[in-house]
C-alpha cells in the first residue's frame, strides 16, 4: 500500500519542487521537441562521449541556437549531462526516448490533453468536461472517439491500448477456465478483447455492448479478422434508464470501462447487469486501482490520468480507489469471488457472481 502520509520535502526542497511545477509544461514541451527532432537519439547514438552543438546540428539539422536553448533547459531538468565541453544523454533522457510508457502518456498528453487543461478550473467548478471543447462539440469524448482530429485519435488509442494489451494473455486464460460459450463485452471499444477472445477459443461468441460509433469499428476489425459471424453488436447508452442487455452470457465483461461513470452510474450499470445475469454467470471486471499500485510513478500516472477524464471525458469519473469501487459492486448486488492485483501494468481483476 503506498504512504502518502509524510511530507516528502523540507522547506528548500518544496520550494525547488514549486519552481519544476511553475514551469513543467515548458519543460514538457522542451522534452518533447528534443525527442521529435532527433537531438535525443542523436546522444543516444554518440554514448558516454557525448556531443557538442556544432556536431548535433551537423547530425539533426536543427540550429544551433536551438540545440543550445533546449539542451541547457534539459541540463536544469536532469534530462541531459555536461561533461568536456559535451552533451551527454542521462537516465532519465534515455526513458524519454525509448520507454513504451513515457512514449504513450507523453504523446496522449500532448495531443489529446494539453489545450484541454487550460479549462480544468471549469471542469471541477461545473462538473462539465469544458476541456473538450478543444478537440470537437460533443457532450462527452465517447461519442466523438471515432471523429477526433488524427493526431489525437491515434495517441488516445495507443494509450488506451497500450495499458490494457498487456493484460490479455493472463486474463484470457482466466476467463476461460470454464469455456463460456457466449462473452458480452460491454464497453468493447474497437473490439480488440473481443477478437482476442476469438481468436484464443474457437467456439465462443461474443456480443459487444457499445455507442452506434464505437461498433461500426469493431464491426470493421470484425470482418477484417474473419470474426464477423462470432462478435455481434448490441447499440447502447448504458446511461439510458431504460436500456436493456443481452440475455444468456455465461462471462459479463468491462475493461477499463467503469472509469469512465461517477459513482451513481457505476452503480446503475452494475445493477443493470446483476438484474439480467444468469444465476451462474461471472462478472470480470479490470480496472486500474491508484491506490493498488506497487510504484509511486503508477500511481501519480493513474491520478493525473483522472484529470483527464474531469476535464475531457465525462467530467465526472476517474480512477478509484479499490475500497470505494468494491463497496459500489456490494451495493448492486455482486459478491467478490476472487481479486487478482498486479496484472500487466498494474491492472486489477475482480471477479463477481450474484451475490
Amino acid at each position: 500500500m503506498l504512504q502518502f502520509s509524510k511530507d516528502p520535502f523540507n522547506a528548500l526542497q518544496a520550494k525547488t519542487e514549486a519552481q519544476k511545477l511553475a514551469f513543467a509544461p515548458v519543460v514538457f514541451h522542451c522534452a518533447r521537441t528534443l525527442r521529435d527532432l532527433g537531438v535525443l537519439a542523436a546522444l543516444d547514438g554518440a554514448g558516454e562521449s557525448g556531443m557538442d552543438a556544432p556536431a548535433l546540428h551537423q547530425q539533426t539539422g536543427v540550429s544551433e541556437y536551438g540545440i543550445k536553448v533546449l539542451l541547457d533547459m534539459a541540463l536544469s531538468a536532469g534530462i541531459v549531462l555536461w561533461r568536456d565541453e559535451r552533451y551527454v544523454l542521462g537516465k532519465l533522457g534515455y526513458f524519454l526516448l525509448h520507454d513504451g510508457m513515457t512514449r504513450a502518456n507523453m504523446d496522449f498528453t500532448a495531443d489529446v490533453c494539453y489545450a484541454a487543461m487550460m479549462h480544468l478550473t471549469e471542469s471541477i467548478t461545473d462538473g462539465k468536461p469544458a476541456g473538450l471543447k478543444e478537440l470537437g462539440n460533443w457532450p462527452t469524448i465517447y461519442e466523438g472517439l471515432s471523429q477526433l482530429p488524427e493526431k489525437a485519435k491515434e495517441s488516445w488509442f495507443q494509450f488506451d491500448h497500450f495499458y490494457s494489451d498487456r493484460s490479455f494473455p493472463v486474463l484470457l486464460e482466466r476467463v476461460f477456465a470454464d469455456k463460456p460459450k457466449m462473452l458480452v463485452d460491454i464497453g468493447g471499444n474497437t473490439g480488440k478483447w473481443a477478437l482476442q477472445c476469438c481468436q484464443y477459443d474457437a467456439d465462443v461468441e461474443v456480443t459487444i455492448v457499445d455507442l452506434p460509433q464505437q461498433l461500426a469499428m469493431a464491426r470493421e476489425n470484425a470482418l477484417a479478422n474473419g470474426f464477423g459471424e462470432r462478435i455481434h453488436g448490441w447499440p447502447a447508452n448504458m446511461l439510458n434508464p431504460e436500456q436493456t442487455l443481452p440475455a444468456g452470457a455465461d462471462v459479463w465483461w468491462m475493461s477499463q470501462f467503469l472509469d469512465c461513470f461517477s459513482p451513481m452510474e457505476i452503480l446503475q450499470i452494475l445493477r443493470k447487469v446483476r438484474a439480467t445475469m444468469e444465476p451462474d454467470a461471472r462478472v470480470y471486471i479490470l480496472e486500474m486501482f491508484w491506490d493498488a499500485q506497487k510504484y509511486d510513478a503508477a500511481a501519480y500516472c493513474l491520478n493525473a490520468t483522472s484529470l483527464y477524464f474531469t476535464c475531457l471525458a465525462n467530467g465526472n469519473s476517474r480512477f478509484y480507489r479499490s475500497s470505494d469501487f468494491l463497496q459500489l459492486a456490494q451495493e448492486a448486488g455482486l459478491h467478490l469471488a476472487k481479486r487478482i492485483d498486479d496484472i500487466g501494468l498494474g491492472h486489477t481483476l475482480l471477479e463477481l457472481t450474484a451475490g
